[in-house]
């Protein structure tokens, strides 16, 4: 499974679980919408709250996100970042509705503290007009969008192995593609997050990142993403639904990004008892396990520690 290019150092955290050959199925971060704010300029290790922008508003702004089921996230251009406060617009990017039928809204404000009078809730409807009611500076865009994490301060795989993949992917999409802060699982680096279906895939190459952006125009989980290798999850689900999910797709060859849907509950032995259900009327039961693997480390600044890897099973 190794994808990495040297000279990246054995030791760094992307590298060990590319060689153990750790598969990244149920690795998305939960997200039910996501609202993404430029911000230029240096990240710190929590970028919201530590960058030119308001920590003020950066809290607010991420504690309401998460109060209703969504992540916020910084988002700026590919290339160069002087040390200088944030000058004219901040671009936006709100993807919704990512369990049913993902839409997009794009636009620019003058003051971040804006998106604090989001319709929150609505960001869950299929309706996108109905938060750019709320904010017309906003609008729906049929145009995909791939975030790149390449919060260094985060993680140094993130910045090492995220950036070269932002900046070509930039040269050849400009406007579609931005780099973004921290969206957990830089073990799994270089990761990217498309919009607006909130499909999160790792250990991206210049390649792949092209294949999944075109993929994300036609509303589609590509063949090749479609493997624990790459496919960390749609974002809509909780973990264990991430992975049954994936393994229905991988198993019949779905790409149809919203072919599948997925739910189920926890069993008294600690495993998920989950069903996939296919838009044409097919369905699936999976019994999604946890099991500890071999020790790695979940992030370069840190010690290794018994990984955990999530295994699917379907049930007769």
């Amino acid at each position: 499974m190794t994808t990495h290019a040297d000279p990246q150092p054995p030791s760094a955290c992307s590298v060990q679980w590319d060689d153990a050959a750790m598969p990244a199925w149920g690795t998305a971060s939960y997200a039910r919408f996501w609202v993404c704010l430029e911000q230029n300029g240096p990240w710190g290790h929590s970028a919201i709250t530590q960058s030119h922008l308001d920590p003020e508003i950066g809290r607010a702004l991420e504690r309401a996100c998460a109060d209703h089921g969504g992540r916020m996230l910084l988002i700026r251009r590919p290339g160069p970042h002087a040390d200088e406060p944030h000058e004219g617009a901040h671009r936006v990017l709100i993807a919704g509705c990512l369990d049913r039928d993902p839409w997009l809204l794009t636009g620019e404000v003058d003051d971040p503290a804006q998106l604090l009078g989001l319709p929150w809730e609505l960001l869950l409807e299929d309706d996108p007009d109905a938060a750019t009611e709320h904010l017309p500076e906003l609008e729906e865009t049929r145009d995909p969008a791939m975030l790149i994490c390449t919060n260094g301060k985060r993680d140094v795989c993130c910045a090492v192995r995220g950036r070269p993949i932002a900046l070509g992917l930039a040269q050849t999409h400009p406007g579609l593609v931005w780099e973004c802060s921290h969206t957990g699982g830089h073990r799994f680096s270089p990761t990217g997050i498309a919009l607006p279906s909130g499909q999160t895939y790792a250990r991206l190459t210049p390649e792949l990142a092209e294949v999944a952006l075109a993929a994300e125009r036609r509303h589609e989980v590509p063949t090749e993403l479609a493997t624990p290798v790459h496919d960390r999850g749609r974002s809509c689900f909780r973990a264990p639904l991430q992975v049954a999910e994936s393994f229905v797709r991988q198993q019949i060859s779905e790409s149809v990004l919203t072919a599948l849907s997925a739910t189920g509950a926890a069993a008294s032995d600690g495993s998920w008892e989950c069903d996939v259900t296919h838009t044409d009327g097919r369905t699936w039961s999976v019994r999604v396990t946890g099991e500890e693997g071999r020790e790695l480390k979940a992030s370069c600044a840190k010690t290794a520690v018994p990984s955990n890897v999530w295994r699917a099973l379907l049930v007769d």
